[in-house]
């Protein structure tokens, strides 16, 4: 089978992991401090708190910034749940608008329609590799008076115009075992500010500035050493692997773009390919039996968007009946099939034969 994803760990990450080991200091140390600025250098921005995993980075991202009870941030529903988990944990509201069918992110036009009294932020999702139509956002942000939030969970490394994910406001980044960078668990808050980077920082450790001593209210999302150590060891070649997933992106492109419904890359934005997502209108099903038949795996991001998820009609009634027309047809359509690093030329060529062999050309 050809996985959709496959961790590349090699001899660099098992020697800095060792070196913790025998060093008898597992705990948040210099390893975490070492990766906090080597990303923070790598993203552009002031300061990165390194967590213990991407969905507590995000809810100390909107802790940080004060939000709270009363609030409403506006994002997406076409996203992995944590997006609106964590507005919902902060005891805010999400508030959604519908994405773009061009870019899967996002829709900057509907935005200011959604802006009320209580809005507080707006939190694009950088999806699948590939960061949201910045600059119209930035504009609507700016003349509101409201902060960006990134959810750049699977954009490490992705730009916008020259600008890094991260640079346009606080964000969170994922480690988990499937993202580009990964340290198995584990996430990065970042920010400018160093005001909301204390507070991150005094959350993520009880409220301790000194040991003992509790300034605030905190809780305990610390990382650990051997997940920096691994980390770091895979920043310095994430932009190797960038760079090879954007080569099997590009044969992919190239040999399905004619005659499937491949994804595109909008002027103006470096996609890091998280993963390849194709969409497949009414035979999805069939292409994934077809494709798993044939040895090539895949995978849904995501199946049900969130509006509709069935926890959250509690938090927000009448959320599965919201007019959100593309997030809902892309849902029932799109599929990622394996773009990850390890994949050889061999794997390229059976992966575009399958999808040839299982699915209905589109016409034009």
């Amino acid at each position: 089978m050809i996985p959709i994803s496959k961790p590349d760990i090699g001899p660099a990450e098992e020697a800095a992991v060792l070196e913790v080991l025998r060093s008898g200091m597992l705990a948040m140390g210099t390893r975490t401090k070492a990766f906090e600025e080597a990303w923070a250098s790598y993203c552009g921005v002031k300061h990165a708190v390194m967590m213990a995993n991407g969905t507590v980075a995000q809810e100390a991202v909107l802790h940080g910034l004060g939000i709270g009870e009363g609030d409403e941030v506006i994002t997406v529903s076409f996203s992995f749940n944590a997006t609106v988990s964590v507005i919902l944990r902060a005891g805010a509201r999400p508030v959604f608008v519908d994405i773009r069918e061009d870019d899967f992110n996002m829709d900057p036009a509907q935005v200011e329609a959604a802006i009320t009294p209580r809005t507080r932020a707006i939190m694009p999702v950088h999806l699948y590799g590939l960061m949201a139509d910045m600059a119209p956002l930035e504009d609507i942000a700016r003349r509101h008076g409201l902060v960006i939030v990134e959810d750049a969970a699977q954009a490490h490394g992705a730009a916008y115009r020259g600008r890094k994910a991260g640079q346009f406001g606080p964000a969170m980044f994922s480690l988990y075992a499937t993202k580009n960078l990964m340290t198995g668990e584990g996430g990065f808050a970042t920010t400018d500010d160093d005001d909301v980077a204390d507070r991150i920082r005094l959350f993520r450790n009880h409220g301790m500035r000194v040991r003992y001593y509790h300034e605030s209210l905190g809780t305990n999302y610390k990382p650990g050493d051997l997940a920096a150590a691994l980390g770091l060891a895979q920043l310095t070649r994430l932009d190797e692997r960038t760079e090879q997933r954007r080569r099997n992106a590009a044969f992919l492109t190239a040999e399905l773009s004619e005659d499937y419904l491949t994804p595109t890359v909008p002027e103006g934005r470096d996609h890091v390919w998280h993963q390849y997502v194709m969409r497949f209108p009414g035979e999805r099903q069939r292409v994934i039996d077809g494709l798993t038949e044939r040895g090539v795996g895949t995978l849904i991001y995501y199946p049900v968007p969130i509006h509709k998820q069935a926890y959250l009609q509690a938090y927000v009634p009448g959320a599965a009946d919201l007019d959100l027309p593309v997030t809902n047809r892309l849902s029932d359509e799109v599929l990622a099939i394996p773009v990850h690093p390890k994949l050889s030329q061999d794997d390229l060529a059976t992966i575009v034969r399958s999808v040839r062999e299982v699915a209905t050309p589109v016409a034009r």
